[in-house]
């Protein structure tokens, strides 16, 4: 198994070629620590818990998903447009690749939905969402439609704050993710991203009512957030899945 690879803000490589390309945008990061024994059985085959000090997390990341485009196509106005909210956890695997794992994708258009479920074996889920800005607020609601638990939901609202110069190395470790490993036709795939390095700033959580961490399997958070983040956003390129992702067994 291969020492995890550095944390480092910007990507480490181009994609040249990318699969997917796609723009995220109003990105508000809720994050809880968890000890990693609570989370490794809801990881793929060939990964294990990535942590930080000790310690390994939960997010909560709600933004919208702007322009899917295909390979090299323009990005889709209306089908390519939605409203996301991610329940995730952060892994590696044994070539050192560190990268994230979704526990659910609530996401507002029925057709991507079912494209990365079937297309991705992605945990993508059909939901009534929005996202709205008032003054200085941001919030964020969805509420699950397919397959379900039908009515899962989520009610976030954040202030942002200034702009973070020099963020911590917990923030880049929860942030600076290059890559998502995703159970795969019975073993597990790398899906690597490229982006600039992301604007963040510190946020105020005014509310945070939501099951949708209980929904995908994980306990209830117990205590306060250990990290709320806002992103106003960054254009992505998605690369194709490699495999194997996995640590090697006898």
């Amino acid at each position: 198994m291969h020492k995890p690879a550095p944390i480092t803000p910007d990507a480490p490589g181009a994609i040249a070629f990318p699969l997917l390309t796609q723009q995220w945008l109003d990105l508000c990061f809720v994050h809880w620590a968890v000890p990693p024994d609570a989370v490794a059985g809801l990881l793929p085959p060939g990964t294990v818990p990535d942590t930080h000090d000790g310690v390994t997390y939960v997010g909560l990341v709600a933004f919208r998903m702007h322009r899917v485009g295909w390979l090299r196509l323009p990005g889709v106005p209306y089908l390519g447009s939605f409203p996301e909210t991610n329940v995730r956890l952060y892994s590696v695997d044994g070539h050192g690749r560190r990268g994230v794992v979704f526990r659910s994708m609530d996401a507002a258009r029925l057709i991507p939905v079912a494209m990365g479920r079937a297309g991705f074996r992605l945990p993508y889920l059909w939901s009534r969402m929005s996202v709205r800005r008032a003054g200085d607020t941001v919030m964020y609601t969805s509420s699950r439609r397919w397959p379900g638990p039908r009515g899962a939901y989520s009610r976030i609202a954040v202030r942002p704050g200034e702009r973070i110069e020099e963020p911590t190395a917990l923030e880049h470790f929860l942030t600076a993710r290059w890559g998502m490993h995703n159970a795969f036709f019975g073993g597990s795939a790398y899906l690597p991203n490229h982006h600039p390095r992301w604007p963040l700033h510190r946020a105020e959580l005014l509310t945070c009512e939501e099951n949708l961490i209980t929904a995908a399997g994980l306990p209830a958070p117990d205590e306060e957030p250990v990290s709320v983040l806002y992103s106003p956003g960054v254009p992505v390129r998605l690369g194709r899945p490699s495999r194997p992702a996995g640590i090697p067994t006898p």
